[in-house]
């Protein structure tokens, strides 16, 4: 004797193995496609040379304002450097200006 199952014990029967596959396809979509996927990487990668160059330009921007600072040190200030930020914050001299200090 064979027995006819019906619709309702197949669907529930595959019910289980359907979302073990849904959440398996799930995870396996994000591995791949997600924004820290595979196909991500080279994003990463042009993103990590975008930030060196801009490492490299704010750390030459920290060392022309670390020599600024040096230059103003209240101990020994350089006495052109002064007269020059003296002569420039009170509008004494112009953009297409140069100033030479000659002793």
């Amino acid at each position: 004797m064979t027995r006819t199952r019906s619709l309702a014990n197949i669907l529930r029967s595959a019910a289980a193995p359907a979302l073990g596959i849904l959440v398996i396809a799930n995870f396996a979509g994000y591995a791949l496609l997600g924004p820290n996927g595979l196909f991500a990487w080279g994003d990463y990668a042009r993103l990590h040379d975008q930030r060196e160059v801009e490492l490299t330009q704010l750390n030459e921007e920290r060392d022309r304002l670390a020599n600024r600072v040096e230059l103003l040190n209240p101990n020994s200030v350089d006495p052109d450097f002064a007269d020059e930020l003296v002569r420039r914050n009170t509008g004494q001299v112009r953009e297409d200006e140069h100033i030479v200090v000659i002793d």
